[in-house]
């Protein structure tokens, strides 16, 4: 198997609900960094699993949306605690739309799978990985 990451991050603020989460229930902010491991079988004619500038770009895009935003209030997200394990579900969800739709190039047409990973520090992390 075959993968290619890529690698950028963002800033949020947000809350959770549940006394689980303990000080965290406040206001709080985050910065994430955020890999994005694309995943094939075999390369594709050009000796790629996808091409990396386009996958930095749609990874840049989708993380722009997010940067710098309060996520208690963005419509995307209302009632639902953005956990680090929920926000890299989301990002790979957006992600595997760009691949679906073509915003990849045609070397995504290969890839099995997709992995996100939201770093939160350097001994803590979440991922989601899905298949294509």
């Amino acid at each position: 198997m075959y993968s290619l990451n890529v690698r950028d991050h963002f800033m949020i603020a947000h809350s959770f609900t549940g006394e689980v989460f303990g000080p965290a229930q406040r206001l709080h902010g985050a910065t994430y960094v955020v890999d994005a491991t694309f995943r094939r079988e075999e390369l594709d004619s050009d000796g790629l699993v996808v091409d990396i500038g386009l996958a930095s770009q749609h990874l840049s895009s989708i993380l722009a949306a997010l940067n710098y935003q309060n996520l208690d209030d963005h419509p995307d997200f209302d009632d639902q605690n953005t956990t680090t394990e929920f926000l890299a579900h989301q990002i790979y969800l957006r992600l595997a739309d760009a691949i679906q739709r073509g915003k990849l190039g045609s070397s995504a047409k290969g890839l099995t799978a997709l992995c996100v990973t939201l770093h939160e520090s350097h001994v803590a992390w979440a991922s989601y990985e899905g298949t294509l």
